[in-house]
């Protein structure tokens, strides 16, 4: 990365700090989902450092009720949000800025890669920027990242977790990548896999069984059930190998290449938990956010008592709503011609529609996916989702939902490749035209 772009936004990183030290019982407004829990946790845990009071909230989006309700506060830090807005310009009180989404507000005192020519939606995460401010956590800025799928860690992303390597913090590798490493049986390990979908044996308890039994893996270690993390290397090497021939052969050999990558471990976490493997950490914190327990969420990275009990019953509930979720959009996607259309509403919540957009990428759709789903009384909320492959092509998703509200009397942005917003009902038609169009 360029040494002068990347001196000037730690520089920045530090301008912000200095503001945000100066601020008396702030309020630190953040995103609900995974990127947005740890941001504010980091922010959270550098002022509990300080001794300083702050409050936390929070929030979906930024929209007019939002910029109401802070309009009497004297002191407002925005987090994995603000950047894409130009209303939090009308502001009154002192206004901070820490996020990674593409920039239209004119907010002078802003941490945000785009500012100094890194992407945020690929190099540095929300998380990653509150890292850099507050010089704390780096366990969670990695967390942050791979809750935005911005894995394998590149740039600014990787400066931050070679930190926490030589600390101590975290280490990396290669592995499989199906969720649960650390925490599922074998047995649900395989059941569940949905990211690769494994046919014949997701969904067949059986099937899994029998599987495992023929690659001459015991389920259990005395009475304990056993874990892919508690295997062998004899036994990991049998089992990736086993499963990327069933991929290669049932469905294509790019589909086995999904099987294996980077995997993050945090050294500092209870081992052979969720807690301990970054991609575990993330669904978790989604599931507390996206299930409207954004609180348990911030609990569970600060350490509160009772909060990871509590995000693992959210998690199972939230798995449970991906799977439906997914189950729908893959029998209901429409293929318009320039892109892919999900009409969800009423079906798939609000809150984990452009999680499930994103997950259709798995079937190999090479087109962007549109999302719909009902957020409140009269309005749409619309997710889509892009591919790197499309991104690198001159795709802007951020752009082109700002552009497209604009047009209809909504509001959205984002990042290039994944982007969101909201508009009225009746506005729906003439948005689509102006989508098309603009793809």
């Amino acid at each position: 990365m360029p040494m002068g772009e990347e001196q000037a936004f730690l520089s920045r990183c530090n301008e912000v700090k200095e503001a945000c030290a100066r601020m008396e019982n702030p309020v630190l407004v953040h995103h609900y989902d995974c990127d947005g829990l740890t941001s504010g946790s980091i922010a959270a845990h550098w002022f509990s450092s300080q001794g300083k009071a702050y409050r936390m909230l929070a929030v979906r989006k930024v929209d007019d009720a939002l910029i109401t309700s802070l309009s009497r506060e004297e002191n407002i830090i925005f987090i994995d949000l603000g950047s894409g807005s130009s209303q939090i310009d009308s502001l009154p009180g002192n206004v901070a800025v820490i996020d990674h989404h593409q920039v239209l507000s004119e907010q002078p005192l802003q941490a945000n890669p785009h500012q100094f020519g890194f992407d945020g939606g690929s190099e540095l995460s929300a998380a990653g920027c509150a890292h850099f401010v507050f010089g704390v956590r780096a366990d969670l800025g990695i967390v942050g990242a791979v809750g935005d799928i911005q894995y394998p860690l590149k740039s600014l992303n990787r400066k931050m977790l070679e930190s926490a390597i030589s600390r101590g913090e975290a280490s990396a590798g290669t592995d499989l990548l199906l969720f649960g490493r650390n925490s599922r049986p074998l047995i649900q390990f395989l059941l569940y896999a949905d990211d690769p979908h494994l046919p014949g044996l997701t969904g067949n308890e059986e099937a899994c069984a029998k599987f495992l039994a023929e690659l001459g893996i015991p389920l259990k270690d005395n009475e304990e059930w056993r874990t892919y993390s508690t295997l062998s290397n004899d036994e990991k090497r049998r089992l990736v190998s086993a499963l990327a021939d069933l991929l290669s052969s049932r469905l294509s050999p790019s589909a086995a290449g999904r099987l294996t990558g980077e995997v993050y471990t945090l050294l500092a976490q209870p081992q052979s938990t969720e807690l301990s493997d970054a991609s575990e950490f993330s669904t978790l914190l989604n599931a507390c956010g996206r299930n409207g327990r954004p609180e348990i969420g911030v609990g569970v990275c600060l350490g509160g008592e009772g909060a990871y009990r509590q995000a693992q019953a959210l998690l199972a509930e939230h798995r449970r709503n991906l799977r439906s979720g997914i189950e729908f959009a893959s029998k209901n996607a429409q293929d318009l011609g320039k892109f892919i259309l999900i009409d969800a509403r009423g079906v798939i919540a609000d809150s984990i529609i452009g999680v499930v957009a994103g997950m259709l990428y798995a079937g190999g759709r090479k087109k962007p996916i549109l999302a719909l789903s009902l957020e409140e009384p009269g309005k749409i909320k619309l997710s889509t989702r892009g591919t790197r492959e499309l991104v690198d092509g001159g795709l802007n998703l951020g752009r082109i939902l700002s552009g497209c509200c604009a047009k209809v009397g909504g509001v959205g942005g984002g990042h290039n490749i994944a982007a969101g917003a909201t508009i009225p009902n009746e506005k729906l038609d003439e948005f689509l035209q102006e989508f098309a169009k603009a793809i």
